[in-house]
């Protein structure tokens, strides 16, 4: 009989992980490359292409001394609700925390003053948290609000949530405006996330408006792209019309 090829193999070794990831909690052990290798009578080179094939996807994850664990789930955010990390947390079953990393008042950037349309020589609440879903870090988040906000800072912005605080000052968040793109994390965002070096991050920039239609949030979150989804739902415009029954031309 034909002795099957190495790469054959390393997708045998890769169907067997990836049944075993499915059975598996986020966080669980998996064999080590030494020990898939005696499993499936193959080198380690072979076992570690099944393992970093499935790396690569971001169905596990490989840290260094330590060994190979089934990844955490991404969590999808849909567009279209506005609600605080605390409250989307809150609602998927996990308790949400902060580590707070800067809180108090600053002069404002150009980029706030635009946003909060703020005179220039303003100064802004700036309001910094590493953001913890059960105690697991998801994202970096950079928030200015407008001075007359400034009681909030009085608050658990550790325990709590930063728009309930709002509300209770009478400003309530009602409409957001969001720009997402992607970029690589830098070291400290590396250290802060727990993520290797150079990781893709998502960043979402969206500015926040009360009731009354004033901007009252300005804010940057950086998100561990393996770890959290945006969900989006678009729907394709009517097709223009067409004079006098003449055909459509086609894009070049």
């Amino acid at each position: 009989m034909a002795q099957r090829s190495p790469e054959a193999r390393y997708q045998e070794i890769e169907r067997w992980l990836r049944r075993r990831v499915l059975r598996s909690a986020p966080g669980d052990p998996l064999p080590s490359e030494s020990e898939l290798a005696a499993r499936f009578g193959v080198s380690r080179m072979t076992a570690r292409q099944a393992v970093q094939n499935l790396a690569a996807e971001g169905l596990v994850q490989r840290r260094r001394g330590a060994g190979t664990f089934v990844a955490p789930r991404p969590i999808h955010r849909h567009v279209g609700s506005l609600m605080s990390f605390t409250e989307d947390m809150r609602r998927r079953g996990m308790k949400a925390s902060s580590r707070l990393l800067e809180a108090g008042l600053r002069p404002a950037t150009t980029a706030d003053l635009d946003a909060l349309r703020l005179p220039d020589g303003t100064r802004v609440v700036a309001i910094a948290r590493l953001r913890l879903a059960d105690g697991q870090p998801r994202a970096i988040e950079h928030a200015a609000l407008p001075a007359d906000c400034a009681a909030v800072l009085a608050d658990d912005l550790e325990t709590g949530s930063l728009h309930e605080s709002l509300v209770a000052l009478g400003r309530v968040p009602a409409v957001s405006r969001s720009w997402i793109r992607a970029r690589i994390a830098t070291a400290v965002e590396s250290r802060l996330l727990e993520i290797p070096r150079r990781s893709a991050l998502l960043v979402e920039r969206r500015i926040i408006y009360d009731t009354a239609e004033l901007p009252l949030e300005h804010t940057e979150t950086a998100y561990d792209a393996d770890n959290y989804a945006i969900d989006a739902v678009f729907s394709a415009a009517p097709p223009a019309a067409v004079p006098n029954g003449a055909a459509p031309s086609l894009p070049a």
